[in-house]
């Protein structure tokens, strides 16, 4: 709907959602790894915490699409671009991911 925005807004908009993409991969890949090697992390801790970087990298690509499907919408139809989802919560589990580790370290 709308009008066709300049292609390179609408590509930096694309980069921006498989920077995402990429992101998830790598929350996924650091969950997984966490998990599978045999870190001197406190088991339950270290689970807690690859659960937690697991579904971060999971949801990042629900909201990499979500926010590219919004600045699109607003492009087409010249409204300004919406303020981007997800930062917060990325950040968030991150730093509890860390925390998780980081505690797991220094109990075991």
């Amino acid at each position: 709907m709308g009008a066709e925005p300049d292609a390179r807004f609408s590509l930096a908009n694309e980069r921006t959602f498989l920077a995402w993409a990429r992101t998830g991969l790598a929350l996924l890949a650091g969950g997984v790894a966490l998990e599978a090697l045999d870190l001197p992390v406190e088991p339950h801790l270290r689970l807690a915490a690859a659960v937690v970087l697991i579904a971060l990298g999971t949801l990042a690509p629900a909201v990499a699409w979500w926010g590219w499907s919004r600045t699109e919408r607003a492009m087409r139809r010249g409204d300004p671009l919406p303020a981007p989802v997800g930062f917060g919560l990325l950040v968030a589990g991150v730093a509890v991911a860390g925390v998780l580790v980081l505690v797991g370290l220094l109990r075991a």
